[in-house]
C-alpha cells in the first residue's frame, strides 16, 4: 500500500486553502470574520455552515460536520484519507512522492493507464457524436428523439461509436495506447487464434460510467439497430482492474451532492431515466443500470443518505423481481420509500409526459414506505385465496426481519398485522422462528443464553414463570434504584459540572496557545502546569491534555492547528468543536463605540479562572467520591479514616472558593 510522505502530507495541509477548497463546492458569503453559506451536507434554509480562514476549519452548527481542508474533501466527495490528499495536491500543483514498493508502483501505473486510456475513450465517442457525419445523422437524432437537451449530453459526455469494425482500436493503437489494456478494459475484443481485433462497441449511443471522483470507468451503450434480433440492446463493459459494477452507480458523480443536501436518493433502472430527471430539476438520482442491487451500491448511497425513494414502473413482474434488492437495503439499516408509475410507463416517460412540476408533485403524493407497499401488493394478490395470503404474510416477516431498528420493526409488524387482518402475536411469533434460525446459521456452536436469545432483537416472551421471576427481579432492581435515585442525581449532575470544568480548560488552552500570560510564558504553558497534579476524568479531554502536554515536550506549543494534524478523527473534531465560534459580535456595537470586553483581552484573568474552577470542581467530585464510600463501611478505623479525608478536601475547597470570590453551602 502507498504511503504519502508526513512532511509531503504538511505541505498540503498547510497549503490547502480552506476559503478556496470550500468555495469550490459552496457560494460563501462573509459576515465578520468568517464566512457562512447553506451546508452541502444537509437540506437548510438559513446557512449555519460555517468557515474560519484564520483557523483553516469548517463547521456546520446545524448538522455538526467539521474538520479542516482534508476532512471536507472527504466528506464533500466521499472518499478516503489519501484520496483527500491527493484531490488537494492536484488542486495546489504539490507533487506526491509515495513510499511504495516496486509492485505497488508497477500495479499503480497500470490501473492509471486504463484510466488515461478509458478518458481518451470517452472524448473519441463523444468527438464522434457532435463532429463525425454519422454521429450526427444517427446519434444526434436518437438523444433528440429522447428529449435530452445539448446541456444535459454535455454534463453527461454521452457520446457514438461509429459502425464500423474497428475503428476506434485503430485509433487508440495510433495514439500509443497498448493492445492488452484495449482489451482489459473490454473496450477491444482480441481473438487470438484467428488474430483478429475488433472495437466492443459499434453503432451504438455511448454512456460513460464514472466513479464517484469523476473519473471514468467504463461505458454501456445503447443499439439503434431496432430490427437486429441478434445484437442485444444494451452491451456495457465487462469487468476490469478499474470497473467493478457491483460497485457503481449510473449518475453517482452527477448526484452526490445533492444527494446530502436533500437527503434522499432516488433509485431507478437506466441511464435516460436518470438523465430526465436530472434535466427536469431531480439531480439526487441514480440506476443500478439494469443489474441487480449489490450490497455494496447500497453502502455507496449511504455515504450520502439513508433514506432511498425507489421508483418503480408498472411492470408487476419487474417490481416482484426488485423486491429482493429492497431487502438488502433494509438489511443494511436504510429507510426505503417506493414511488409507483402507472402501468406501461417508466420515470423517463412519465417525465417527458407530465412534465417537471406536475412529476415532482407526483413523486411527493405517491411515495409511500417500502413495508406498506409490499403489504399492499401482497395483500390485493391474496385476497381470496388463503394459501397465497399465508405465503405473503411471511414473506413480509422475512423483510421486516431484516431491519436492524428494533422499534422501526415493531412498528412495521403492527402496521402488517392491520393490513392482513391477523393477530400480531402471529407475526411476532413468525418474526421469532426466523430470528432463532437466522441466529442459528450465525453461530457454529448454541447459544449460552435461554432458548429465546439475549438479543434485543428477539421478541420471545418465556413462560410463566420465567416472567413473573423477571418481573420480581425488576421491581427488587427498581426498589434499590429508587433509594439512591437521589444521589444518584448528585452524582451525575456533579459529574456534568466537572466535565464542562474540564471542556473549557481545554479550549482555553487551545484559542489562547500561544498569548503570553507573562513573559516566557505561555497559556498553555501555565494551564497545564497548573493543572500537572490533577486527573482529567472525562476521555476526550483526558486525551487531549495529554496529547497538549506532549506537544510541550516535543517543543511545539498545542495550538488548535498543531492538534488537527492528529491522526485521531475523534480528536480532531473535538478540536473543531472548541475552537469554532457561532455568534460574532456586530459590528455596529464598534461603531457605536459600545466596548464589550473579549476574551483575549483577559487572557492572564482567565487563565487562573479556569485554573481554579477545574481545581473547585475537582475537589468537589473527590469529596462526593469519598461520601460515596461511607455508604458501606463499617470498619471504625476506615471511617474515621475517610472523614480526615474529607475534611482536608474540604478545606482545600474553602481556599479554592476564597480566591474565585465563591460562598459555598454544603
Amino acid at each position: 500500500m502507498a504511503l504519502i510522505k508526513k512532511e509531503v502530507v504538511d505541505q498540503i495541509i498547510l497549503q490547502a486553502d480552506i476559503v478556496e477548497v470550500v468555495g469550490d463546492f459552496v457560494s460563501l458569503k462573509k459576515k465578520g470574520q468568517n464566512l457562512w453559506a447553506c451546508c452541502p451536507f444537509h437540506h437548510e434554509k438559513s446557512p449555519s455552515f460555517s468557515v474560519a480562514p484564520n483557523k483553516g476549519i469548517y463547521k456546520c452548527f446545524g448538522c455538526g460536520k467539521a474538520g479542516n481542508a482534508v476532512q471536507f474533501i472527504m466528506d464533500v466527495e466521499g472518499t478516503s484519507y489519501v484520496e483527500a490528499l491527493k484531490y488537494l495536491a492536484k488542486k495546489y500543483s504539490i507533487d506526491i512522492e509515495e513510499d511504495q514498493s516496486p509492485a505497488a508502483v508497477q500495479a499503480q501505473n497500470e490501473r492509471d493507464s486504463l484510466y488515461i486510456l478509458s478518458d481518451f475513450a470517452k472524448k473519441y465517442y463523444v468527438n464522434a457524436l457532435h463532429k463525425n457525419d454519422e454521429g450526427q445523422s444517427i446519434g444526434a437524432p436518437y438523444f433528440k428523439q429522447r428529449g435530452l437537451s445539448a446541456a444535459t449530453i454535455q454534463k453527461f459526455e454521452l457520446g457514438y461509436s461509429l459502425d464500423s469494425w474497428d475503428d476506434f482500436t485503430k485509433a487508440a493503437l495510433e495514439k500509443g495506447f497498448l493492445l492488452k489494456y484495449l482489451e482489459e478494459t473490454g473496450l477491444t475484443i482480441v481473438k487470438q487464434e484467428e488474430g483478429k481485433q475488433y472495437d466492443r462497441f459499434r453503432g451504438r449511443v455511448m454512456f460513460p460510467i464514472q466513479n464517484v471522483s469523476g473519473r471514468t470507468i467504463g461505458f454501456g451503450a445503447r443499439t439503434l439497430k431496432t430490427n437486429d434480433k441478434k445484437s442485444p440492446k444494451y452491451v456495457n463493459s465487462p469487468e476490469s482492474p478499474i470497473y467493478h459494477k457491483s460497485d457503481v452507480l449510473y449518475g453517482m458523480f452527477q448526484a452526490k451532492q445533492s444527494i446530502r443536501q436533500e437527503d434522499n436518493c432516488y433509485l431507478v433502472e437506466g441511464y435516460l431515466d436518470v438523465l430526465s430527471l436530472h434535466q427536469g430539476g431531480i439531480e439526487n438520482v441514480v440506476a443500478s443500470s439494469g443489474t441487480s442491487l449489490t450490497e455494496n451500491q447500497i453502502k455507496l448511497i449511504g455515504r450520502y443518505t439513508k433514506n432511498i425513494t425507489v421508483l418503480y414502473d408498472g411492470d408487476p413482474a419487474g417490481i416482484k423481481a426488485s423486491l429482493r434488492g429492497i431487502d438488502l437495503i433494509l438489511e443494511g439499516g436504510l429507510n426505503v420509500n417506493v414511488v409507483l408509475f402507472p402501468d406501461g410507463d417508466d420515470p423517463d416517460s412519465y417525465i417527458r409526459k407530465v412534465g417537471d412540476t406536475a412529476f415532482k408533485a407526483y413523486l411527493g403524493e405517491h411515495s409511500q414506505d417500502f413495508i406498506s407497499f409490499k403489504s399492499e401488493l401482497f395483500a390485493q394478490e391474496a385476497k381470496d385465496n388463503p394459501v397465497k395470503k399465508a405465503e405473503a404474510i411471511r414473506e413480509m416477516v422475512v423483510s421486516i426481519a431484516k431491519i436492524p431498528d428494533a422499534i422501526k420493526r415493531s412498528v412495521f409488524l403492527k402496521q402488517c398485522s392491520i393490513q392482513f387482518g391477523i393477530d400480531e402475536q402471529v407475526l411476532i411469533s413468525e418474526y421469532n422462528k426466523i430470528h432463532l434460525t437466522e441466529q442459528k446459521n450465525a453461530r457454529s456452536q448454541p447459544s449460552q443464553g435461554n432458548s429465546y436469545g439475549n438479543s434485543p432483537a428477539s421478541y420471545a416472551p418465556g413462560s410463566f414463570e420465567e416472567m413473573a421471576a423477571e418481573a420480581e427481579a425488576a421491581a427488587a432492581a427498581a426498589a434499590e434504584a429508587a433509594m439512591y435515585e437521589e444521589e444518584d442525581q448528585q452524582e451525575a449532575d456533579q459529574s456534568n459540572l466537572l466535565r464542562t470544568r474540564e471542556r473549557e480548560v481545554i479550549r482555553w488552552i487551545l484559542n489562547f496557545a500561544d498569548n503570553q500570560i507573562e513573559e516566557g510564558v505561555t497559556t498553555s504553558q501555565f494551564i497545564l502546569g497548573e493543572l500537572e497534579d490533577v486527573e482529567f476524568r472525562t476521555p476526550i479531554y483526558a486525551r487531549l491534555q495529554k496529547l497538549c502536554l506532549k506537544k510541550l515536550e516535543q517543543g511545539f506549543l498545542p495550538t488548535a492547528a498543531e492538534m488537527m494534524q492528529d491522526e485521531d478523527q475523534e480528536i480532531v473534531k473535538e478540536v473543531i468543536d472548541l475552537v469554532s465560534e457561532k455568534y460574532e459580535l456586530s459590528e455596529g456595537w464598534a461603531k457605536h463605540e459600545i466596548i464589550v470586553p473579549r476574551e483575549s483581552d483577559l487572557i492572564q484573568y482567565g487563565s487562573e479562572r479556569e485554573v481554579l474552577r477545574l481545581k473547585w470542581r475537582n475537589v468537589q467530585f473527590l469529596i462526593d467520591t469519598e461520601r460515596n464510600k461511607l455508604r458501606e463501611m463499617t470498619d471504625f478505623q476506615e471511617l474515621t479514616s475517610v472523614m480526615r479525608k474529607i475534611k482536608a478536601l474540604q478545606d482545600l475547597e474553602k481556599q479554592i472558593t476564597d480566591l474565585l470570590g465563591i460562598v459555598v453551602s454544603r
